[in-house]
């Protein structure tokens, strides 16, 4: 019931916005932030949210077929902001500036060590120390506390990718 709750909360509040498209990219390269117009950032987290229940897929990279991790944090920032990030998890952990926990705004990304790898997964962080995310093989993207403890023992580190001005 609370998921449910939390899902129409997000898309009657996505309904309201208008994804921004920003004509710059963020690649792997990068090591400065996007500037985008401030409020823009929650756009992410909302647009996140809004896919909770769209199953994982290992390679997957579309709302109907599924996504795997970095496929969903990928496309998130591209519908939302119009940012192009790179494919995977790990290439994704070298853009934008590094962040440390207790530094995190809506919209940051957060990384894990999920597979004996630092950075093998991501996800974005939504506020009050959540984490949206695509988890494995037979569930859904979710939200997740990272305060659990599996989460916070994983904990690889965090990115901003686009900055409010």
């Amino acid at each position: 019931m609370q998921r449910l709750c939390l899902t129409l909360l997000v898309l009657l509040l996505g309904a309201c916005a208008t994804p921004a498209r920003v004509p710059q990219q963020a690649h792997a390269r990068d090591t400065n932030t996007v500037q985008i117009k401030a409020g823009h950032m929650h756009e992410v987290a909302f647009y996140a949210l809004s896919l909770a229940d769209t199953p994982y897929r290992y390679g997957g990279n579309s709302i109907d077929d599924g996504f795997d991790c970095s496929s969903f944090v990928q496309h998130v920032y591209l519908n939302a902001l119009g940012i192009k990030l790179p494919r995977t998890s790990v290439e994704m952990s070298r853009a934008g500036k590094p962040l440390d926990a207790g530094q995190l705004h809506p919209g940051d990304l957060v990384f894990f060590n999920t597979r004996q790898q630092p950075f093998s997964h991501v996800g974005i962080y939504v506020g009050e120390e959540r984490f949206v995310h695509a988890p494995s093989n037979g569930k859904t993207i979710s939200v997740v506390n990272m305060r659990e403890q599996y989460w916070r023992s994983r904990f690889s580190g965090a990115r901003r990718v686009a900055s409010a001005n």
